[in-house]
């Protein structure tokens, strides 16, 4: 059985109750499968685990990029999950920086005010929440 994170301590965190259920649903994921998959079976995993706590869970979300007025073109976000968190999901034995600024760029475009960048590809998954503030 996956261990759960502490119980959110800070309720002054935005959306820290559903931000301690996600977390608990990747590591959920990371347990049962491990480090060594391509990103779309942790994407649908974490899909299915998520299902089963309640979320509303839309894969590869597409969001219009807009510039001075002007359609630029579209992007897609691994995870919508309920309409106001972004995950990106990153299966490498890296970390990049370049991943968390593509998470804060999704983020912009789309209005949604909290993200995660979780990566699978390492022995211990890396979990980060990203807030974006206008």
């Amino acid at each position: 059985m996956a261990e759960m994170p502490a119980e959110p301590k800070r309720k002054d965190l935005l959306f820290p109750e559903e931000s301690y259920e996600i977390k608990g649903a990747c590591i959920a994921v990371h347990d049962a499968l491990g480090s060594g998959f391509l990103e779309k079976v942790y994407e649908n995993a974490l899909v299915h685990e998520l299902r089963k706590r309640g979320f509303q869970v839309k894969q590869q979300a597409a969001f219009q990029v807009f510039y001075d007025g002007v359609l630029m073109g579209d992007y897609v976000a691994d995870l919508l999950v309920d309409e106001k968190f972004i995950i990106e999901i990153k299966a490498t034995e890296s970390d990049s920086r370049l991943h968390k600024a593509q998470l804060i760029n999704y983020l912009k475009a789309s209005g949604v005010p909290l993200g995660f960048l979780v990566n699978f590809g390492k022995e211990y998954f890396d979990f980060e929440r990203v807030v974006f503030t206008k």
